[in-house]
């Protein structure tokens, strides 16, 4: 098999690039097959080389086809993005330096996608954002940035429209939440489901405990703080702006927040100064020992008001860490809920969230048991073996089915 693969960027720091890496080193090492990776930046891949250095005939090879960038927006570089990497495909399909048999995209990456990952459905997420993003409602100052953001979103669900609605695209969703979207906006009844899972070995009870102590010295949290945790990008929709009201209203307890990501603190400096909690929440950037953060914390929690996934809640659940993970996260579909962590309903619910913080604070015997079993879930039942089987199953079948 000769696999096209068409994302902007891959490394390790997100969740749906890490799901990529996972998938074709595997299926580039074990299977054979020939990738042909068009992407603008590259790390962390084992096994990448520059197109120009490897024979298109050499089987088990990642290629790295390398797609220019620009300055500038966000919606300027996306939309730069969507059509140079189209241009470039076809220009090596014309030229016959590369013949792929599928082309497989994480989420909109061009118009030409044989199979397409669904990690996000910005239809619904919309429908739950729109308010907040609601101009008379928010400080001048920002005003650009949310018209920039706004732009973006009608951008992609004009995408989405054309291309989630055309039968003859395979559809991979993250989550059965995330099939459901699509039945609903583009009555797409065929979605295969293939969840994300974790890497095993290295997330592990055994792990975040060995480093726990050094990684509060290194944050400078005290024995006794309790400290939440929340990783992601986008923290509107990681639901930062509940987890920081419901913390407002637990100030008699010795919790500190940990947040981690890529986004500008600076826009949430005004609602942590209004809740009076400078001094108790911490930003940082991400960090290839992603395993630090969770040995840091004693608690995760994810108020997603839209995550397709939400891979930090299987990590931590992974590594023994109890979580409280919002309905509308993909990922709580793994967990039995008040077994192998907690399930907010709704993630704007900040007096339930304050609730179930509570009680994982005071009851030491609780945190222990449910990180206990959701280790054990997760464990079994979610490598990234069992999730590259099934993507390498799909996408045979998928060339059967064009070959017909």
């Amino acid at each position: 098999m000769r696999l096209a693969v068409v994302s902007p960027f891959l490394d390790r720091q997100h969740g749906t690039e890490l799901c990529i890496i996972e998938q074709i080193e595997r299926l580039a090492r074990k299977d054979h097959w020939s990738i042909e990776l068009y992407s603008q930046k590259v790390s962390q891949l084992n096994g990448v080389r520059p197109a120009s250095a490897v024979s298109p005939n050499e089987p088990g090879t990642i290629r790295w086809h390398h797609v220019s960038d620009i300055p500038g927006p966000h919606l300027l570089k996306y939309i730069w993005w969507f059509f140079a990497n189209f241009w470039q495909r076809r220009r090596d399909r014309r030229s016959g330096r590369v013949r792929p048999d599928l082309v497989y995209s994480p989420g909109i990456n061009c118009p030409d996608a044989d199979v397409i990952v669904v990690h996000i459905v910005f239809h619904a997420f919309y429908e739950r954002v729109r308010s907040e993003l609601a101009l008379h409602r928010l400080p001048l100052q920002i005003w650009p940035r949310v018209v920039h953001r706004k732009l973006y979103y009608q951008l992609i669900m004009f995408l989405e429209r054309r291309i989630y609605s055309d039968s003859g695209v395979r559809l991979v969703a993250v989550s059965s939440l995330v099939a459901a979207q699509l039945k609903s906006h583009f009555q797409r009844e065929d979605v295969t489901v293939i969840p994300n899972a974790v890497d095993t070995f290295r997330f592990t009870p055994e792990a975040r405990i060995a480093k726990r102590n050094t990684s509060r010295q290194s944050l400078l949290y005290d024995e006794n703080d309790f400290v939440l945790l929340l990783i992601g990008n986008d923290w509107k929709k990681k639901g930062l702006d509940t987890l920081l009201k419901a913390f407002g209203l637990l100030t008699d307890l010795p919790l500190r927040m940990l947040v981690v990501g890529s986004d500008e603190p600076g826009f949430y400096r005004p609602l942590v100064d209004q809740l009076a909690l400078q001094d108790r929440v911490r930003f940082e950037k991400p960090s290839m020992d992603v395993l630090s953060f969770y040995a840091a914390a004693d608690l995760y929690v994810g108020p997603s008001l839209e995550d397709s996934f939400g891979l930090p809640i299987l990590e931590a659940m992974a590594c023994g860490l109890p979580v409280i993970a919002s309905a509308n996260a993909g990922a709580s579909e793994m967990i039995r809920d008040g077994e192998t962590g907690f399930i907010l309903r709704d993630p704007q619910d900040q007096l339930e969230l304050a609730h179930l913080i509570r009680r994982f604070q005071a009851e030491e015997t609780l945190r222990l048991s449910v990180g206990a079993a959701a280790s054990r879930d997760v464990i079994t039942n979610c490598s990234w073996d069992d999730n590259v089987e099934k993507t390498r199953q799909l996408l045979e079948s998928t060339l059967t089915s064009l070959r017909i």
